[in-house]
């Protein structure tokens, strides 16, 4: 913007200089000419006044001194030079004159004026004034010289005057971009300083607004998720002990499996609502702190998790755990969270066997869960949050959170076929060797 601002300045003072310069630079020449052509004038008829008409017999003739640097001559009718100085035989101008008409020229490399002399209604004479050109010009190409120098001056003012509004104008919008940047990378807490310039403060201003409402939404709703996961985790703490108790103190054969299988789900629970709230979180915390699994076991506990859920209704659940990639570890409680929304998601909507498949991709990992049926919906709209529908796959808030789950790994989530219908959780990883890591909470 500096740049710019500094080439529209100089362009307009250009521009300004040329329309005045040029126009004066011709005044100035035009003017020096006719100031030398009148002091001709003056000399010539200065002289004439002193010719006296005896001169045509022979008297001698004093003229006055010639103009600076120039000659002054008297001339008779037959073009003879008498007196002063100048050629010895009169040129086009004395010529012309011996008509009767004062004459103002050019000969040669001299600017010339030539005064008729007249006595009793006759031309006697001639005084023939003169000076060189080149003084004249010597003149103009000085003043043409100091003209270029002011309107060089006028430039240089105009450079300097335009880098300073400039940086007056650049400034406070830098310092804008620098906020704008600070508040991409996370800090809300940043302020536009104001300016000078009303309409550059009234942009700040309402940045700031923006900054300070948008971060009053932001922590309103940080506070929410920290409130509803601080709530909901204490009861279902209370309520896991309490499983765990009556497994320890119950030997009914059948009770136990119910208590294990609310217990198991408990767990689930508490899982859920803490990856809600890792979201809430930045994406470097969520990463960080996500625990990893093997995907093979993680497949297992899956299948091992939902088997009985799809076997109620009279389907069944594949999970195809041989041709898994051995060493390689995922994120283990965003994963699972990310297969169980897809799972149910395939059990309320979906048709059929409900499959799982993984493909090494070198780099990365491709969680394929596919079921019978088909998307009937639009495809783009499918992770719109808060949006319902039905066929062969559901679109409400469990697949945006499996989404912004699979955002927060690095991966990607999206609908890959649309009959059957197919969803394809794409995740780099990375390789280890040792399998028997179990899942972090």
């Amino acid at each position: 913007m500096r740049q710019r601002v500094v080439r529209v300045a100089l362009t307009a003072a250009l521009v300004a200089v040329v329309l005045l310069a040029v126009p004066l630079a011709l005044a100035i020449r035009s003017s020096l000419y006719a100031d030398q052509r009148d002091t001709l004038e003056r000399s010539a008829l200065a002289a004439a006044v002193h010719v006296s008409p005896d001169f045509v017999t022979g008297d001698p003739v004093e003229l006055p001194a010639p103009p600076s640097g120039g000659r002054l001559g008297l001339y008779d009718p037959r073009l003879r030079l008498r007196a002063g100085s100048g050629p010895r035989t009169g040129d086009t101008p004395v010529r012309h004159s011996l008509g009767g008409e004062m004459l103002r020229g050019r000969t040669g490399a001299d600017l010339v004026v030539a005064v008729p002399v007249s006595h009793a209604e006759k031309v006697i004479g001639v005084v023939r004034a003169s000076s060189p050109a080149a003084a004249v010009r010597n003149r103009v190409a000085v003043a043409w010289l100091l003209l270029l120098g002011v309107a060089a001056l006028a430039l240089t003012v105009a450079v300097l005057v335009a880098r300073r509004q400039a940086r007056a104008l650049a400034a406070p919008l830098e310092d804008l971009s620098r906020q704008c940047r600070a508040v991409t990378e996370g800090d809300l807490n940043v302020r536009a300083a104001t300016s000078s310039v009303a309409e550059i403060d009234q942009v700040a201003r309402t940045h700031n607004e923006m900054l300070h409402s948008l971060a009053e939404l932001l922590r309103r709703e940080r506070d929410f998720t920290a409130n509803a996961s601080h709530q909901l985790r204490t009861p279902l703490t209370g309520l896991q002990l309490a499983l765990e108790a009556g497994l320890a103190q119950d030997d009914d054969a059948r009770l136990r499996p119910v208590l294990a299988e609310a217990l198991a789900t408990t767990q689930r629970l508490h899982h859920t609502v803490e990856e809600v709230l890792r979201l809430s979180r930045s994406a470097e915390m969520a990463r960080s702190t996500a625990g990893t699994i093997a995907v093979r076991r993680l497949l297992r506990e899956t299948e091992e998790r939902w088997h009985g859920l799809f076997a109620q209704d009279g389907r069944r659940l594949e999970c195809a755990t041989e041709e898994t990639p051995a060493g390689i570890r995922v994120p283990g409680a965003s994963v699972s969270e990310v297969l169980g929304i897809l799972l149910d998601n395939a059990r309320v909507h979906g048709h059929g066997t409900v499959r799982v498949a993984v493909r090494d991709l070198e780099d990365a990992l491709a969680f394929d869960v596919s079921d019978e049926g088909a998307v009937t919906g639009e495809p783009a709209r499918l992770f719109d949050r808060g949006r319902t529908g039905d066929g062969g796959a559901g679109t409400g808030i469990g697949l945006a959170l499996a989404r912004d789950l699979a955002v927060s790994l690095g991966g990607r989530l999206s609908l890959t076929n649309r009959y059957p219908a197919t969803f394809t959780l794409l995740l780099p990883v990375g390789l280890d060797e040792s399998e028997g890591a179990g899942t972090a909470g």
